[in-house]
């Protein structure tokens, strides 16, 4: 059962990892984006090495007991140190990144030198070597300074991801940097259940249920949340992206099917999956919309706009869908009336509506016109037209 989670958690993580290597080696200037590398396999490390038979499989590879404890905390510090030099790097701190890495590294040989000395025997603890060994001094020194080094990477990481995504003004890399900050509280309740747990073994009782359990279940949460964080600034856009084209493409096959002119085919990934430059197929779906909304301008007729506003309006819609019922109407009308060669004499200002300066709105608006593009309400529109024209010709 733990095999299967923590393998699982951790292949997810390695392909996270190596994502945004490859992202990374494309702008190798944007340290922030390698440190995150850097920081996300570190996540994934621990992951790995959590599974109880990797654990076991690594000692006995190298021939040391619980060596694994060591590579896996090592990589909690590579992560934690991480957060440090982040840190510093958005304080604008006069402290020399280098500098801390240096201190870091030297405390953490402190830790390890604790626990080759105080390794008291063979026998393999891959999911309680902190209660195991609560009363063996070098190895509650290497725990200690395991927690202290961790603890002040996520307290700091906690307190400035929060501050920083103020400044993104709901940006997907803000959302992403609440999450991180999340994961880094949480993973302060997990050094806080560890330490409570210390303080009892040394006083004599034993709190098993917190020490392993309460804490790795924790930590494990954590880490799932420092994850999301990390995926998120690159995730979200993709999903918005694709939310977006979905909705879109029916839109775009029927209007391009009728002004076949204005698509320069059909739109293809250009990369190795079919998941690819996503934002670069929606923005083309909705520039070649917009292309025949322009052509059909003259052919539709300044009723149109209002009739739909109105039956809009008496229909109880917000704002919002609104501008949709009567924007889709005035597309449809047009391209009705340009199939059969008909110009009113008085053509409609306008049968785009704009929703602001922002490309996230329009794109959000246009979904929304393909959304009720095939609403009855619109083909009462069209009916009520039908029947105007009708009797103007008679």
């Amino acid at each position: 059962m733990f095999d299967l989670v923590y393998l699982s958690f951790g292949a997810a993580a390695w392909a996270l990892a190596g994502y945004k290597a490859r992202a990374w080696f494309r702008d190798r200037g944007n340290a922030d984006l390698g440190l995150a590398c850097v920081m996300t396999a570190a996540v994934a490390d621990v992951f790995l090495l959590s599974a109880p038979s990797v654990y076991r499989w690594f000692d006995r590879l190298v021939g040391v007991a619980n060596l694994a404890m060591v590579l896996l905390y090592s990589s909690v510090v590579v992560f934690a140190t991480g957060a440090l030099v982040l840190l510093l790097r958005w304080t604008g701190s006069a402290i020399r990144p280098r500098m801390v890495v240096a201190a870091v590294g030297l405390v953490w040989a402190v830790a390890v030198t604790g626990f080759a000395v105080g390794r008291p025997d063979a026998v393999e603890h891959p999911r309680d070597f902190s209660t195991a060994y609560a009363n063996e001094p070098g190895v509650v020194l290497f725990l200690v300074l395991y927690l202290a080094i961790f603890g002040t990477g996520l307290a700091g990481l906690g307190i400035l991801c929060p501050r920083y995504a103020a400044t993104l003004h709901g940006s997907w890399l803000a959302r992403g940097l609440r999450v991180l900050a999340a994961g880094c509280w949480l993973g302060l309740v997990y050094c806080a259940c560890k330490l409570i747990g210390f303080g009892f073994s040394w006083a004599g009782r034993e709190l098993y249920w917190l020490s392993n359990g309460v804490a790795p279940l924790t930590a494990s949460v954590a880490a799932l949340l420092v994850l999301a964080g990390f995926a998120l600034p690159a995730g979200g856009p993709r999903a918005s992206a694709w939310r977006r084209f979905r909705r879109l493409r029916p839109l775009w096959r029927e209007v391009t099917a009728q002004a076949p002119e204005v698509a320069i085919g059909q739109p293809r990934w250009t990369g190795w999956w079919p998941l690819a430059d996503l934002e670069w197929r929606a923005n083309r779906q909705m520039a070649e919309i917009r292309d025949v909304q322009r052509g059909v301008r003259r052919h539709v007729e300044a009723d149109v706009l209002e009739i739909a506003r109105v039956k809009a309006q008496a229909a109880r819609f917000d704002d919002w869908q609104l501008a949709a019922v009567v924007e889709a109407a005035a597309l449809r009308r047009g391209l009705l009336n340009q199939a059969h060669g008909h110009v009113p004499v008085t053509a409609a200002d306008s049968v785009v509506v704009t929703t602001g300066t922002e490309l996230a709105d329009e794109h959000e608006h246009l979904a929304r016109v393909a959304d009720v593009y095939r609403l009855p309400l619109v083909d009462e529109v069209l009916a009520e037209l039908g029947e105007g024209a009708a009797a103007s010709r008679r």
